[in-house]
């Protein structure tokens, strides 16, 4: 739903006057760029993993099992941690918006609300 003009005039006003206020909160709130900070998430992830291959072989080469333990417990929440960023990294061009701005995620479906849907409509398809 559309802003009135009216309500339009006041948003603008109170982002001056947050901007006059407080100019490094409004920079911070105007937007930044998702894949940059997915990308950089990414990256440390890799750093991470590469600690854990180098933990890993310091357990094998020295007799210290726990230290080979520890390098693959760091390996494996590395990978998963770049798997995570790596599936939220948005297309290209897509902006974070301020909290006023930001669209709302569409709620996903789950599989038992479908399953329940899919009966409704047969049982009343069929004049119930």
């Amino acid at each position: 739903m559309p802003l009135s003009e009216h309500e339009q005039r006041l948003l603008e006003q109170m982002e001056r006057a947050l901007h006059a206020e407080d100019p490094k909160l409004a920079s911070t709130l105007r937007g930044s760029d998702l894949r940059s900070h997915y990308r950089r998430r990414a990256m440390k992830a890799v750093v991470g993993f590469v600690l854990g291959v180098v933990l890993l072989m310091a357990g094998v080469i020295t007799p210290q099992i726990v230290v080979g333990v520890v390098g693959f417990v760091v390996m494996l929440a590395s990978a998963l941690f770049a798997l995570s960023s790596w599936k939220r990294m948005p297309g290209e061009g897509e902006v974070v918006r301020g909290a006023a701005e930001a669209p709302r995620p569409k709620q996903k479906v789950r599989f038992m609300d479908r399953i329940e849907e899919r009966w409704r409509r047969r049982r009343d398809s069929n004049g119930r």
